[in-house]
């Protein structure tokens, strides 16, 4: 049982006015971190509605007939991409922690007709799921939302079935974040402050028992965000600069804040 955190409860207040008043993605009005695809057959309301920083649901690979847990699922849109890939044999479960949200998803869910799709409110560092019963993790932004991340990675472990795959979308950083950002309530809340370095992260997951773990850094959701016009580029700082940086994100000397598509697996 997890005991609210202060940092859980102003991310809960925040997105909880997200979901409100939000009509669009947090970073624009149109969605454009998926597939067109993927999103063609979904009302334009649901479908650019997320506060996600990429796409974990093609790379995760669903199969039909497989359950999936999505970390944090908001207003639900991965879960809708994920149900449409398990097909009607599959179930997918949503998790999240504010009720706005979980009332927003159960809407849309039931405007879609999904009978595959549930979603249940609990925190992430304590899962409302049984221990091996889902064949794949996903989630969007999330992870670097919450207080402690290794209870976190631990409960996906133990709900994973062996084998198991774990794919994410999460922000991601280069160098520790200064102690006072971290306790800027709306840097948190805005994804940043609250992100790992990209090596603590990856020792977090092998400590939970991970196996298989991969880091990409998500260039075209980057490039997608700078040429709409979604994302905002640093005083002084070019396209190029950014790329440049991406490619050497480890060395570069100043904190860069990058989405990543982070996989690894449950051994056998």
């Amino acid at each position: 049982m997890t005991t609210p955190t202060k940092t859980h409860q102003e991310v809960q207040k925040h997105y909880g006015e997200f979901a409100r008043t939000a009509s669009g993605s947090c970073c624009g009005p149109q969605n454009t971190l998926y597939p067109v695809e993927a999103l063609q057959d979904l009302p334009a309301d649901i479908a650019d509605f997320t506060a996600g920083s990429g796409d974990p649901v093609t790379p995760a690979k669903l199969q039909p007939g497989e359950t999936v847990l999505d970390l944090g699922s908001g207003g639900g849109l991965d879960c809708f991409l994920a149900a449409k890939q398990v097909g009607p044999g599959g179930r997918v479960i949503g998790v999240d922690m504010t009720p706005e949200m979980l009332t927003r998803a159960w809407a849309s869910a039931e405007r879609l007709g999904l009978k595959n799709v549930e979603f249940r409110e609990g925190y992430l560092e304590s899962l409302p799921v049984d221990s091996g019963a889902v064949d794949a993790v996903i989630s969007n932004c999330v992870i670097n939302l919450a207080p402690d991340k290794q209870a976190v990675l631990q409960e996906v472990f133990r709900v994973l079935k062996p084998g198991g795959r774990f794919m994410v979308s999460d922000i991601v950083t280069n160098r520790p974040v200064p102690e006072a950002r971290k306790k800027d309530s709306e840097d948190w809340c805005g994804c940043t402050s609250g992100a790992l370095p990209i090596g603590e992260y990856r020792e977090k997951l092998s400590k939970a028992g991970f196996v298989d773990i991969q880091f990409t850094p998500d260039v075209k959701s980057v490039e997608q965000a700078l040429d709409s016009g979604q994302g905002q580029l640093p005083e002084g700082i070019t396209k190029e600069d950014v790329r440049r940086d991406i490619e050497n994100f480890e060395q570069c000397e100043r904190n860069l804040f990058v989405p990543y598509l982070i996989a690894a697996r449950k051994p056998i």
